[in-house]
């Protein structure tokens, strides 16, 4: 298809009007008239030969093609914004760079606001937003990585993918005070009949020190699968779950009553926190620069 022979604007009609289901509401969010979105709608299910939108009831639904559509419009818009934004040169304190990063709440926890706090002060019209990483989206690779700026997440649930590594975190275990099923020291015996409860498990993806678990013969019966970190004390307090826990966020909750911290009964493999970004950022000067300060940020230990 020759792009030449097309309007390129009706890319932001169609986005709009996707997003909205509807020509008024679409129309008040580009801050045009509805005659206006009307005359792009029509374009559009000429182009396409498809309705797009039909009335059901008193709301629109999207054709099955739109829907396919929707999920790709975002991406795009994105990816053009990117290209027409990019200059030849790079100055943070008058750059009005928005970065997008996702994050699980581990990361939003542990890291996220102390990169914010950085961006802010040497670039102070730059804007971060931060968005909610899950196991679906993980699953995608680069794929999903292709429409951010990159993604703040353990090792172990992406393919290879340029990274870099921002600091280590130990795995503690995380019982109810009142289980009764555990003594004083948890056990290799306790982790294999225990019901356990697994932050950011299944085919997508695991830390090593859950697969390390696997390899020394112990297949832990899954009881609840969530993704969150932080949410992990809440599922097992209460209850003879158990957890593998970040020992940083157990230093957090090393207050509350209603739950132990015990020591792994296996030499458990460290978490390593780690950026991740599509290889189409690589030579981005606004993402170098990025980079360049998680670097200062998390100077990594001389070996």
């Amino acid at each position: 298809m020759d792009l030449r022979s097309i309007d390129l604007n009706l890319l932001v009609a169609l986005d709009a009007l996707l997003k909205e289901r509807g020509v008024s509401r679409a129309a008040q969010r580009l801050a045009l008239s509805q005659p206006t979105l009307s005359a792009s709608l029509a374009r559009l299910r000429r182009h396409f030969n498809d309705e797009l939108l039909h009335r059901v009831g008193n709301q629109y639904v999207l054709t099955p093609l739109a829907e396919r559509l929707a999920a790709m419009t975002g991406d795009t818009l994105n990816g053009a914004e990117r290209i027409f934004t990019s200059q030849a040169s790079f100055d943070p304190a008058t750059s009005q760079r928005l970065f997008t990063l996702l994050t699980t709440d581990y990361g939003l926890a542990e890291a996220a606001s102390a990169v914010c706090s950085a961006i802010e002060r040497e670039g102070p019209r730059m804007r971060v937003r931060l968005r909610h990483i899950t196991p679906e989206f993980a699953e995608r690779g680069a794929e999903g990585l292709r429409s951010v700026d990159g993604l703040l997440m353990p090792h172990g649930y992406l393919p290879d993918l340029p990274h870099l590594d921002l600091y280590q975190d130990r795995w503690v275990c995380v019982v109810s005070a009142d289980n009764a099923l555990v003594g004083d020291e948890l056990t290799m015996h306790d982790l294999a009949t225990l019901p356990w409860v697994d932050a950011f498990g299944g085919p997508g993806g695991s830390t090593p020190a859950a697969r390390q678990l696997r390899l020394l013969g112990v297949e832990p019966t899954v009881q609840v699968f969530a993704d969150s970190f932080l949410g992990v004390p809440f599922l097992v307090a209460g209850t003879n779950r158990a957890a593998l826990l970040q020992e940083r966020v157990a230093r957090r909750i090393a207050d509350r009553p209603d739950l132990r911290t015990l020591e792994c009964p296996f030499d458990a493999v460290p978490l390593t926190e780690a950026f991740w970004w599509h290889p189409v950022y690589t030579h981005d000067l606004e993402h170098v620069w990025l980079r360049g300060l998680l670097t200062e940020m998390f100077p990594q230990p001389a070996h």
